[in-house]
């Protein structure tokens, strides 16, 4: 299970909205937990974090991992055209065959906004960025093999009160990017904690 705390002095709309988190339902494959937000984004903010890794009797490990942060500011922003803000991260190992192709990063994209479409999780302002990464090692690492990442970043504004699907579709990209298209086992709700 995973602990949503909330803060004393939060604003009443942020405390709903965070309230509502705590409805999410976790993915099986994910270990989900609650992180200290970062403080430069917003005047207030709560993060989460996942990582997926291969399930026993898979063969190859698939790993990928996530942020998951939503910001809140007292007046509506104008980038925004909202108070709240979604912003996610999320990157995974992949093939190096696959990283050549560019097309990578479009599907990356058309996975957040399928999740989030498939969990029925309002949203307006998109905006995100895909990146692939080839790595070689040179000098004291050339025995290191090429490797390649894929990673998302991305934000856009909720446009519902519950927002425990755009947690949700988050966490199905996470599981995505990890090769993980179906869900596994039960979900879990997550728990409200007042600290």
């Amino acid at each position: 299970m995973v602990e949503v705390a909330v803060e004393k002095g939060w604003p009443v709309d942020f405390e709903r909205a965070v309230k509502t988190l705590a409805n999410s339902k976790t993915r099986q494959e994910l270990g989900l937990i609650q992180i200290p937000a970062p403080r430069n984004l917003a005047t207030y903010s709560i993060a989460f974090a996942a990582s997926a890794e291969s399930l026993p009797n898979d063969g190859e490990i698939d790993l990928s991992s996530g942020r998951f942060i939503l910001l809140y500011e007292t007046k509506p922003q104008t980038e925004w055209n909202s108070n709240f803000r979604v912003v996610c991260f999320a990157k995974s190992p992949m093939e190096l065959d696959i990283a050549d192709d560019h097309l990578v990063a479009d599907v990356a994209w058309g996975w957040l906004t399928s999740s989030l479409k498939e969990r029925k999780a309002n949203y307006s302002n998109a905006a995100g960025t895909a990146t692939r990464v080839i790595s070689s090692g040179y000098g004291s690492l050339d025995n290191q093999t090429n490797h390649a990442e894929l990673e998302l970043r991305a934000s856009w504004t909720p446009t519902d009160e519950d927002l425990s699907s755009h947690l949700e579709a988050w966490q199905d990209l996470v599981c995505l990017m990890a090769g993980r298209l179906e869900f596994h086992g039960e979900v879990i709700p997550l728990v409200s904690k007042q600290l």
